[in-house]
């Protein structure tokens, strides 16, 4: 036998055009285990990445890859911000206030730490991109203009425009414990970054959050960004010994480091759960081979009869493995591929008509549900699963050369 008969001997043995054989019936169970194992595998990584990717690039984006503080108020910051710019990993460094405080508005009271931030920092910027021009004109005008993250603002029932009242105990690093400061600010604009910063974000102007704070033209500290995020902790290190005695510093993996590698953790975790499941379709693959083997024993005799090798019939059945990963990795592709992309429309839709949220960024990173769909996982997951199909195929292949041609079945039947 040639390829051709031998690919054609396959085919009608794996497509048998509606004549409802028993062999077609257990490859289309093979092949639908395989397409639902690989579409839901390519979906359920897609989200996964995108929790990855939000995390890179949206979260680490909004807070500082390294902070800088001191024992003691810092007013040397523009010489430390510029010997911390020399560091050629350093891509920018703004001067930062801190405090915790009250939030009042009429009955409702919501605690937060305020945060002050130079308007032409880039940190700042980026901060308010949610901003439409109107607010961000007018945070940018008065001095006492304040931002307030979605969550915060909406459990103090407040909108841009309103006055907020803020209450900022003594204490801090000027050790000053007998003064409590009241303040009354302008609400400019609501955030609404998507991340959990909606939930206690509260940003003002660094000379009226330092005022606040009790630290006079001093800052809290210094905020940093660099251009390798998953190296902070070794550049941490690195900045703090250039600078003067009495300084430390903290990063990102301090307060998001567990977040992140509980992403990757469960990724990995999904990712191996998902993977058995193909291999229990490749499993199925094999059993349903054996029972096709079994059903078809008659035209493999008749077959060997007419001077088909063992080799050609093991080809026969490795082919027609082949032809069912090709089709349920194809399909399976193709639906997790688009399924990936209907995911964040199809739970918006849900919690529409359901009138809640799933992801709350009380409790979670972010407020909705991410995707990133990576080609080299679809090649990686397609790639796999056809070489599980060709492996499952052996062994039936073998089994169906083995088979004796019709003569000496019918003798041994006999």
């Amino acid at each position: 036998m040639n390829w051709a008969d031998r690919g054609r001997v396959a085919r009608r043995y794996t497509f048998a055009f509606g004549q409802g054989h028993l062999s077609t019936f257990l490859s289309s169970l093979s092949m639908l285990g395989l397409v639902l194992a690989i579409a839901l595998l390519i979906i359920v990584l897609s989200v996964m990445n995108g929790f990855d990717r939000e995390m890179r690039e949206r979260i680490l984006s909004l807070v500082p890859h390294i902070t800088v503080y001191s024992h003691e108020p810092m007013d040397d910051w523009p010489d430390l911000s510029l010997s911390l710019e020399q560091h050629p990993q350093v891509r920018e460094v703004a001067p930062f206030s801190q405090f915790d405080a009250l939030f009042m508005r009429g009955n409702e009271i919501e605690t937060a730490q305020g945060i002050g931030l130079p308007m032409d920092s880039p940190a700042t910027r980026r901060l308010l991109e949610s901003l439409d021009d109107e607010q961000f004109s007018a945070f940018a005008a008065r001095d006492d203009g304040l931002v307030l993250g979605v969550g915060i603002a909406r459990r103090l029932g407040v909108a841009a425009g309103d006055m907020v009242t803020l209450i900022v105990p003594g204490g801090g690093l000027t050790g000053d414990t007998g003064r409590t400061r009241f303040e009354s600010l302008y609400l400019a604009g609501v955030i609404a970054t998507g991340t959990e910063l909606d939930e206690a974000m509260a940003l003002l102007h660094l000379d009226k959050a330092s005022t606040l704070a009790g630290l006079g033209d001093a800052v809290s500290g210094l905020r940093v960004v660099t251009s390798d995020v998953f190296s902070s902790s070794r550049l941490a290190w690195e900045l703090v010994n250039q600078l003067p005695v009495g300084h430390y510093a903290t990063h990102w993996k301090m307060t998001h480091g567990n977040l992140y590698a509980a992403i990757q953790l469960s990724r990995d975790l999904v990712s191996i759960l998902l993977f058995s499941i193909i291999a229990v379709a490749a499993f199925n693959v094999v059993s349903s081979l054996v029972l096709v083997v079994f059903d078809k024993r008659d035209n493999i005799a008749i077959l060997r009869t007419l001077g088909a090798s063992g080799g050609d019939i093991a080809w026969i059945f490795v082919l027609q493995g082949a032809m069912i990963g090709l089709v349920g990795v194809a399909l399976g592709s193709s639906l997790g591929v688009l399924g990936s992309q209907l995911v964040p429309g199809f739970v918006s839709a849900l919690e529409a008509a359901l009138g809640t949220q799933f992801l709350d960024t009380d409790v979670y990173p972010v407020s909705f549900v991410p995707v990133d769909l990576l080609w080299r996982d679809v090649a990686a997951v397609a790639g796999i699963a056809l070489v599980m199909c060709l492996v499952a195929a052996i062994y039936p292949a073998i089994r169906a050369a083995r088979l004796a041609p019709a003569a000496v079945l019918s003798q041994e039947l006999s």
